[in-house]
Order: structure tokens, then C-alpha cells, then sequence
């Protein structure tokens, strides 16, 4: 088993998990970090087939779990006890026709991230079709479709303060979106910086996010923290392997991808620490920012363990599917 996508619930006090079976599992983190807890909590309350292949991407709103696979993405209710019960939102076909305007026909092959605009209420979304797709989450519909790449797309996240999406992609590019235009306002081709590049790895772009001014991207190319404004690098992080998923915690950088552990990097590029975990290679990192009580980080790749970090030290025990 692997373990691709993770999302806390809005209130903090569930997670939810999606393996490569087309699986999610939901987990009460309140019952699993009680002084009492025993092995049994640490288990999901619930687990259902949510797709027919892996799922690559969740994401939580106020009312709904939202769960991106192979072709489709599924809405799910946000209350436990009813998650067996999903509702498709939009299929391949629907997808075909909501988009018409846009594409005569269309096929994503995968989507793999996703991301919410709260500027516009928008549900962003990369895949496997090389583009980027902005939907209005008022009315279900499509509005705007983003096209550039040249590959497939790994990764969006969105800079809020500038209304702009970033996307990163198999072509080995990041590039940056004018969310009110849809136009494409710089593409950074990450593997042609020297100081970044590394052949033996490729050029794929496999995570991006963001912090203000600041931007963190990596993949096949080392880890690096960039300058939006100048569009420079200012920080190359030297860790082995393909670094899968990346956060900015206080004055931490916080990554993980191959290897069994969670990095820990200055924001001047020192590796200041490079924690044990139980998976031999992560896919997924994840914040509970969403409640002080519970708040931990958590981690998941190529096994069925989600390790669960009470404080970012050491690995305080693993839930598991």
C-alpha cells in the first residue's frame, strides 16, 4: 500500500487519507491523541472506496471532502458517518461537457493536485491532460482553463496576496498564473539554473508552494527556495533524492520524498535536521493548522503507517489503514 494524499477536516479533529486503491480512510485524530488512547484509535473510524484507481489529491472545505483520482473527482460529506455515501461531482464525461467551450474534447488521464482559491471560491486543478482548470465552486462549472505546459502538471498551489496560481510540471517548468486573466506571466524553467539542476534525477517538477514573497519548488531539480519578485533562487537545499512535498512552518522548511525521514532546512539552505520515519519513501505532508488542541504533523508514503508527529522532533506513533 501507498499513501498519496492526506487533508485534515476544517474543525482539526479528522483526517483523511488516500492510498492507491482508490481508498480513503478517515481518522479521529481526538480520539487517537487521548492520554487513553489504545491501538484500536489509532484505526480509521471509517474506510471507503472512493475511485477506481489511486487517489491522488484531497482537499477539505467548510462542507465537503473533495478526492481527485484517475479521471474524476468525487465530493464526499464533510460529516464522517456520511461519507458512505459519495456523491460524484465530475465525472470524464461531465468534464467533456462543461469544458466544451474551451476544448472540443477532453481526457485527463490524472489529477493530481488541487488547490482552493478563496479569492474567486475556485477549485483549481493540474493533471495529466497538461493543462490547469479553474472551476467556480458557486455553480459547479468550469470557468477558465490554463495553457502552457507542455507535460503534465504535479502540482498548484495559489498566491493569494498577488490573485496569481503556480503550477509545476513533468516539462520541468513552474509557471505563474494571473488568476483574473488566465494568462501566463513568467515560466521558470528550474532545471536550466545550474545551481538547481541535477540530469541524473531529470527536470520534473514534482511540488510547489508558497509564502508571500517567496516561493519553495523541487522535484528532479534540487529543493529551492526562490524570490518571486526577482524570480531568482536564493537557497538550494542539498537532500538526496526527489523531494515529493514541502511546507513553510515558521522559520522551518519542513520536506519529504525519497528516503525514510522528514527534513528539516533553514530557510538560508542549512539542513538542520532529518527526522526517522516509518515509510522507506514519502509522497505527503500535512499541517493540522486547523485547531490548536490537535495540532501535528503528519506523514505518509510507501506503507500503510501515517506516521503522526506531536512535536516535529520525533515521531510520537502511527496511524494505520
Amino acid at each position: 500500500m501507498s499513501v498519496f494524499s492526506q487533508s485534515f477536516s476544517p474543525c482539526g479533529r479528522f483526517l483523511a487519507a488516500g492510498n492507491n486503491y482508490g481508498e480513503i480512510a478517515v481518522f479521529s485524530l481526538s480520539a487517537a491523541l487521548s492520554p487513553d488512547s489504545t491501538a484500536l484509535n489509532q484505526k480509521p473510524v471509517l474506510t471507503f472506496t472512493a475511485h477506481e484507481g489511486p487517489v491522488f489529491s484531497l482537499l477539505s472545505t467548510d462542507c465537503h471532502l473533495l478526492s481527485a483520482g484517475n479521471g474524476e473527482i468525487s465530493n464526499q460529506p464533510s460529516t464522517p458517518a456520511s461519507c458512505l455515501l459519495p456523491v460524484c461531482l465530475l465525472s470524464p464525461s461531465s468534464l467533456k461537457h462543461l469544458l466544451s467551450p474551451y476544448r472540443s474534447s477532453l481526457e485527463i488521464p490524472e489529477i493530481n493536485s488541487m488547490t482552493i482559491n478563496s479569492r474567486d471560491n475556485s477549485l483549481v486543478v493540474g493533471g495529466g491532460d497538461n493543462n490547469i482548470h479553474v472551476m467556480d465552486l458557486e455553480n459547479g462549472v468550469f470557468k477558465t482553463v490554463l495553457q502552457g505546459h507542455s507535460d503534465y502538471v504535479h502540482c498548484v498551489t495559489v498566491r493569494e496576496r498577488e490573485a496569481e496560481i503556480l503550477s509545476g510540471g513533468e516539462d520541468g517548468a513552474v509557471r505563474v498564473w494571473d488568476s483574473r486573466t488566465g494568462q501566463c506571466v513568467h515560466c521558470i524553467e528550474v532545471y536550466k539554473y545550474e545551481v538547481c539542476a541535477r540530469p541524473q534525477y531529470g527536470k520534473w517538477i514534482s511540488c510547489v508552494t508558497t509564502d508571500s514573497d517567496w516561493m519553495l519548488c523541487g522535484g528532479g531539480p534540487s529543493l529551492s527556495l526562490w524570490h518571486l519578485r526577482s524570480l531568482s533562487p536564493t537557497s538550494i537545499f542539498n537532500l538526496s533524492g526527489c523531494q515529493r512535498q514541502a511546507a513553510f512552518h515558521q522559520d522551518l522548511i519542513l520536506t519529504v520524498g525519497e528516503g525514510a525521514f522528514v527534513s528539516h532546512c533553514l530557510l538560508g539552505g542549512e539542513v538542520k535536521a532529518q527526522i526517522p520515519c516509518t515509510p522507506q519513501s514519502l509522497n505527503t505532508l500535512q499541517l493540522n493548522n486547523n485547531s490548536t488542541e490537535h495540532r501535528v504533523l503528519t506523514v505518509g508514503g510507501s506503507s500503510d503507517h501515517i506516521d503522526v508527529f506531536t512535536n516535529l522532533s520525533y515521531r510520537a506513533f502511527s496511524l494505520r489503514f
